[in-house]
């Protein structure tokens, strides 16, 4: 049985786990707080909120124990109730494997408790002490885009040796997309003086300005712009949103460029403030590619005639490159490694 650890700020990692989760062939068991996933194909253990409720100001002194962890406040009852449950969890259950997307302090634990663990990598500055500890006893790095993306990380080789490049990973479901299908095949644009502008947001930022917006659609005439996300309703369909689209505007998270990159659509990919420059990091490789027209933050109204117009010369057949359907190989790699080091294994050996 394999154990998923998932992270419970913003969609994109339950998301995430939720599409290689359901292509395992042997048991998982999720584990995260904000209740079940909707699509989560097995059992699912609800963790304690390690920040409900709140943390008073005399825990906030030292959270990370001396930049050695992440998130560990003083005396914060949420936090090890948290802790507790996961410890009696491995007990209970000895899973093969533990995969953990994301936190520095579950993939201690985990190893803690003899439990061999799989991180899922992220892009960015990674090499503080805390994500050092974390790749360093780590069996693997799930990373989540293709060998050469991120060539400048300042990974140490031993990293780069464990490392699974298995592309994007979407939560659609894969669905064949022809090549050059991007604009003449696509159902959205009758004529090439109405376009189509979609914009995704997901749910780790702060909403979408209606001021900008609503600049960036005077700035552009002769396209449309329909907003999912980012304070604006979900989409019902984003598949076929998607294939509507004559060019897709999102910010650099993985989930969504995954999702635009499966379906192969001309693109405009913002990076938001994250930590660790983490989406500044995937601009700047979807750039360095050629595959979308990229900015940092939301660009000034006179910018967005530029932009979609060089995302419309790239067009999306360079998404190929990046992959969207990388859950199944990474479900692949999960099944062989727990194969391996799960109790069984260690016997043959």
């Amino acid at each position: 049985m394999i154990g998923y650890y998932v992270h419970h700020h913003g969609s994109g990692h339950t998301r995430r786990a939720t599409a290689v989760a359901r292509r395992l062939t042997r048991p998982v068991v999720g584990l995260g707080s904000g209740g079940r996933p909707e699509g989560w194909p097995g059992e699912w253990v609800d963790l304690a909120s390690d920040d409900v409720p709140p943390v008073p100001d005399s825990a906030l002194a030292d959270v990370t124990a001396g930049d050695t962890l992440h998130w560990v406040p003083r005396h914060h009852p949420g936090l090890q109730a948290r802790h507790r449950q996961l410890v009696d969890w491995i007990g209970d259950t000895s899973p093969d494997l533990m995969v953990v997307d994301v936190s520095v302090e579950v993939t201690l634990q985990a190893r803690l408790c003899g439990i061999p663990v799989v991180v899922a990598a992220m892009p960015g500055e990674r090499t503080d002490r805390s994500h050092i500890i974390a790749y360093d006893l780590a069996e693997a790095l799930l990373a989540p885009w293709p060998a050469g993306a991120h060539p400048d990380g300042g990974w140490p080789s031993h990293w780069w040796d464990k490392v699974w490049h298995v592309g994007g990973i979407s939560a659609l479901d894969p669905h064949p997309v022809e090549p050059s299908a991007n604009l003449d095949d696509a159902p959205a644009s009758t004529t090439p003086e109405v376009r189509r502008v979609l914009v995704l947001w997901g749910g780790g930022g702060g909403d979408l300005p209606a001021a900008a917006l609503e600049e960036a659609r005077r700035a552009t005439p002769g396209w449309t712009w329909e907003v999912r996300g980012g304070g604006h309703p979900a989409s019902p369909d984003l598949w076929a949103d998607l294939l509507a689209a004559d060019v897709v505007v999102c910010h650099a998270g993985q989930g969504s460029v995954a999702d635009v990159a499966l379906a192969r659509r001309p693109a405009v990919v913002l990076a938001q403030p994250r930590p660790y420059d983490e989406q500044a990091a995937t601009a700047r490789a979807l750039g360095r590619m050629g595959l979308a027209a990229t900015g940092l933050g939301w660009p000034a109204a006179h910018e967005w005639v530029g932009l979609l117009s060089r995302a419309l010369t790239l067009g999306g057949d360079g998404w190929a490159v990046w992959g969207g359907d990388g859950a199944a190989r990474a479900a692949d790699l999960l099944e062989r490694l727990a194969e391996r080091v799960g109790p069984t294994g260690r016997e043959r050996r």
